[in-house]
């Protein structure tokens, strides 16, 4: 087994590795920039590296200084979590070359699944469905004879990318310059090169991801599948497991194809395989299924998975890594009642989901019968404006669907988070909303329904609401016998309250 591990991430994926390691007892060293200092992680490791200045690019990102941090403090291994340098293969090989233990997929695994053109090249020759495409687009004009080819509406994809970045949907010929355009400069900022391809758009699909998970002995299964179509411009804000569009026929099939594609490749540690999956109109549990790409890592929402089969997927990654054969079979996995994640962003959603980061004055996670809670959140710290969005990962595990859409929503009453605004309450829109609950949900849902919008109107209609509430009591004091005084104090002890056009900061509060 592995005696110390150095977790190359943050926040609440950098908890979840270093919990896994306390469990096997291993050790595990943490990292931080100069924002994250004193963040939850960094108290919970044996001990903690500072490796730089706020920006990514200047602490997370340095591959060398990370390895260096593990020589440094005695660790035989790198856990690279979730984004950051979790598929980067070259990454990958300097660990190794540092003679460390790298915790995730071979290399060559990562090389052959991480570019999404040479992905759908390898799902085509293992028999798994693919969306009609183009190989890597040279120029515009490339990209104009393809897009011909193929038949509008396209997607334009960053091909070393992913999280929705380089992503275009062009919907008629005179658009495709422009787009392509756009889309190589940003894969360029974002991966390093410029490279994008396209595919057939599919209409309103629905986007369902199937874990597999492999060790070095030829041992690979597949642990059921994961439906995230509740996005926003192509990022998950919730999943769950099972998906209830699937039969256990479809569940098998596409659990069978996902684990032909990982063998083909020589994957092993854990993955996931990203499908869109467009349903036979007015038919139930029939559609086919495109291959849509591998993450070569762990998923952010792996814990649903681990709601439903009761599996570790972080311990196995580390026992896997240690060169333990995989203990599970095929026959192992069985699905038990229904799994939710709901992403808790500091994000306003009645403000168009602008971030908000900012201190943490009040945390109390929910708890309960079937509640889980994965964050980094701790009283005092400060949630930095230089990362991703998200501060928490509120799960919920029932019997049923409904009755797990109902746990959600008595936990995300009881959840209180209190220093900046988060998108809670587009969760309790959202698990309240009739057709989420009966699961007619494609990709397209949220705009579809507009529930920030509906959120935004709400919010503003509350805030007139006690703006006009404070005027009337403030004239109700000015009119009555003696009340001018009590008016007065009002107005100089809450003078923000009782000012027409309170300030946005404190409207968000909830102050009226």
């Amino acid at each position: 087994m592995l005696k110390r591990v150095l977790v190359a991430n943050r926040s609440e994926i950098a908890v979840r590795v270093i919990r896994a390691c306390r469990e096997l007892g291993i050790g595990a060293v943490a990292v931080h920039s100069d924002a994250d200092a004193g963040g939850l992680w960094t108290r919970m490791a044996d001990q903690a590296v500072n490796i730089g200045p706020a920006p990514s690019r200047e602490s997370y990102l340095i591959g060398d200084r990370i390895i260096q941090a593990a020589l440094a403090t005695g660790c035989d291994a790198i856990h690279p979590g979730y984004g950051f340098l979790s598929e980067r293969a070259d990454f990958a090989r300097a660990v190794q070359k540092a003679g460390l233990v790298w915790i995730g997929p071979p290399p060559s695994a990562m090389d052959r699944m991480g570019d999404k053109t040479r992905a759908r090249a390898e799902a085509a020759a293992a028999g798994v469905p693919t969306a009609p495409g183009s190989p890597t687009l040279r120029d515009a004009a490339h990209a104009a004879s393809e897009a011909e080819r193929v038949g509008y509406p396209v997607m334009l994809k960053a091909a070393a990318g992913g999280g929705g970045i380089g992503m275009r949907i062009v919907r008629k010929a005179a658009d495709l310059a422009g787009e392509f355009a756009s889309a190589t400069a940003q894969a360029k900022s974002a991966f390093g090169v410029p490279d994008v391809f396209l595919e057939k758009f599919i209409e309103k699909p629905r986007h369902i991801e199937v874990q597999v998970l492999g060790d070095a002995h030829g041992n690979l299964i597949h642990l059921g599948e994961r439906e995230c179509s509740i996005q926003r411009r192509h990022q998950k804000l919730v999943e769950e497991a099972p998906s209830p569009a699937l039969s256990p026929a479809q569940r098998a099939d596409i659990g069978a194809k996902a684990v032909a594609l990982a063998k083909r490749v020589g994957y092993q540690n854990a993955g996931t395989m990203e499908f869109l999956y467009q349903a036979s109109p007015g038919q139930k549990n029939e559609g086919q299924f495109f291959f849509n790409e591998m993450n070569t890592r762990l998923q952010v929402e792996h814990p649903v998975t681990e709601l439903v089969t009761g599996v570790d997927l972080v311990q196995w990654q580390l026992r896997i890594a240690a060169g333990e054969t995989l203990a599970l079979q095929q026959s192992d996995i069985v699905l038990r009642g229904h799994a939710f994640e709901a992403r808790i962003n500091a994000e306003d959603p009645a403000r168009g989901f602008a971030p908000c980061p900012g201190p943490v004055r009040r945390w109390r996670a929910p708890s309960g019968p079937g509640v889980r809670v994965d964050s980094g959140l701790v009283e005092g710290w400060t949630v930095p404006s230089h990362y991703d969005s998200m501060v928490a990962k509120l799960l919920v595990h029932a019997g049923t669907r409904e009755a797990a859409c109902d746990r959600m929503l008595r936990a995300l009453r009881e959840l209180e988070l209190e220093g900046f605004a988060t998108n809670v309450p587009f969760h309790q829109a959202l698990f309240a909303h009739p057709e989420f609950r009966a699961s007619r949900i494609s990709t397209g849902f949220l705009e579809e329904q507009d529930i920030a919008g509906r959120i935004a109107k709400d919010v503003e209609a509350r805030r007139k609401a006690g703006r006009a509430g404070v005027a009337a009591l403030v004239s109700a004091l000015d009119a009555a016998p003696g009340g001018g005084l009590a008016g007065q104090h009002l107005r100089s002890t809450f003078p923000k309250v009782v000012a027409a056009g309170a300030s946005r900061s404190w409207a968000r509060e909830g102050d009226t």
